[in-house]
Parts: C-alpha cells; structure tokens; sequence
C-alpha cells in the first residue's frame, strides 16, 4: 500500500521484562487491580503471572495445551484448553467446565481467545495441515455457555481485537493465505457484519499473529517471522514498526498503570543460543483498549 513506511513508535528502549525459554508463549493479559500480567505457554500446559511491583511470579499447571485466556470474575480467569473453555482459580487452578466443542479433525485445538466487550469469550481453533478444507473457526461463548459459531474455513485462527469504541472486530488467519480481516461490531448482541480484507501479511512483512488495538484505532500485529510489531491504520495501511529483541514475537497487549507499556510474548526460538526469548515490554504515546472481564459487558 502506499504511504507505508518506519516510524519510531516505541517511546522507551525495549527491555526484558522475563528472559526466560518458552515453547510457544502467548495471550498475555494485562490485569489492572493486581499491577499483574498472566501469559501462558501453550504446549507446556503452563499459564504464568507476574506481578510487577515486586517481581514475585506464579505458575499454575495443567495436563493439556492452554491456548489463550482472559479476565473472569474476581481470582478467576476464561481458559481455552485443547475443546473446553473453563474458568480457572487465579490461586490454585482449580477448572470448572463453561462449554466444549468438537473439533472437525482429531489434532486440531483452540488457539487465539479474547474477552470481547460484550463479555463473551471469543476463540479460535486452529487446522495446521491434515486432509481436506481448513476447518478452524472461530466461536463466540458466553457464560452461561452457550457457543456460536462466527467464522468458518480458517487455518489458524488469531490476532482477535478490538477498537476502543467496540464497533470494530480484527480477525486475522496466520496461516494459508495470512490476511487481516475487519468486521462491525454489535457490542451488546456480538453480532459481526460486513467482512472487509484489509490487508494480506506474508512472511517477508511479519505474517499476522497475535494483536491488540490502541484508543486512536491502531491495530498492533506480532510478525513472528521479522521479529517486530507492526502497526496498522484502520484502513490497513502499515505505519510503522518496532523492532524486537525476541525471535519470533507472537502477540502485543498493553498494559501497566497509563495504559501505555506494551507487553509482547514470544515462542521458541530454537536450541540454546540462536536466539532470545521471553516477554519484553516498551512505552508507547497512545494507550491501549482496555481488556473485559468474562461475564461483564463493558459500559
């Protein structure tokens, strides 16, 4: 596209905020109340916390993939596991069954999840290879369970956001053709319309995984294959970038007291020594759309 270029995004260098090997780390989630911010590491069945106040960290673990999670009622999370989506004590990870899928190919799993400002968890799942048609998709649960189904025939299913108005949804596949999808949003029913391409990403750009938005409506995109975040307009157009320390980031969120520190995991960059890994954080100009809790629609 034209008028795409580099710009000095970050504000503050990009430090390590954990330098430390995960297999594939994913979804953090910025929890205001606590100063705490909980990522997981997918195939490790692990989901960490850290509080940054005093540097003290958790581990709660379990005996399946954890694909991504979100904000729940008070001392709980939304979890996406292997085809369950449960809520999870913060304390001891003690599990209670919201509701379950059934995916179309026996080693598919959820993948991408986010609270939506509705209060549903939305959630993909993700077909990286098998026989026939792609069949990830990506659902929308409620906490009373119930499980509809928005979007059909994706690989990998990723980059779920937001902007802060909540009439816009961000919806990528990063995987197969790599595109970044926009759609309107009905943040009272969750109903989604009018599907837009805005862009397709490819390796040699950064192909689009994880995201979040910021309140001026920029779309922030890991690109795992060129180390960085990049940072999309509205209308798709990439503004510019922030190149990373980490291998192969995998999603941005933002966080810390303003709003304004972005926090970003990555997975694993290969045998010791060919690359850093971690979560790194650095400070941007603009704040960041504020997470949901699972349950309470936003006001």
């Amino acid at each position: 596209m034209s008028g795409e270029g580099n710009q000095a995004l970050a504000i503050s260098p990009v430090t390590f905020l954990v330098e430390e090997r995960f297999g594939v780390g994913e979804s953090p989630v910025w929890e205001q109340e606590h100063g705490r911010l909980w990522w997981c590491d997918i195939e490790a069945g692990a989901i960490h916390a850290l509080t940054l106040a005093d540097g003290s960290r958790q581990r709660l673990q379990f005996d399946e993939p954890v694909a991504s999670l979100g904000l729940a009622g008070p001392g709980q999370l939304v979890v996406a596991f292997r085809r369950t989506v449960e809520l999870v004590d913060m304390a001891d990870g003690a599990r209670r069954l919201v509701a379950s899928v059934e995916h179309a190919k026996p080693a598919m799993r959820f993948n991408d999840g986010k609270v939506g400002p509705d209060g549903a968890f939305y959630v993909g799942s993700m077909d990286n290879g098998g026989v026939g048609s792609p069949a990830g998709c990506l659902y929308r649960v409620t906490a009373a369970g119930a499980v509809s189904t928005l979007v059909t025939g994706l690989v990998i299913s990723n980059g779920l956001a937001w902007n802060g108005a909540a009439t816009r949804l961000y919806h990528s596949d990063s995987r197969g053709e790599m595109w970044v999808d926009a759609w309107d949003f009905d943040r009272t029913s969750g109903a989604i319309a009018n599907r837009r391409r805005l862009r397709h990403q490819d390796e040699a750009n950064g192909r689009a995984d994880g995201a979040a938005c910021d309140i001026e409506g920029y779309y922030w995109s890991a690109g795992p294959s060129r180390s960085r975040i990049n940072r999309f307009a509205p209308d798709g157009t990439l503004t510019g970038w922030v190149d990373l320390p980490l291998a192969h980031p995998t999603m941005p969120c933002f966080g810390g007291a303003d709003m304004r520190t972005v926090f970003v995991t990555s997975l694993n960059s290969g045998a010791a020594g060919e690359g850093r890994d971690g979560v790194v954080q650095f400070r941007v100009a603009a704040p960041g759309v504020k997470v949901g809790r699972f349950g309470v629609p936003q006001e």
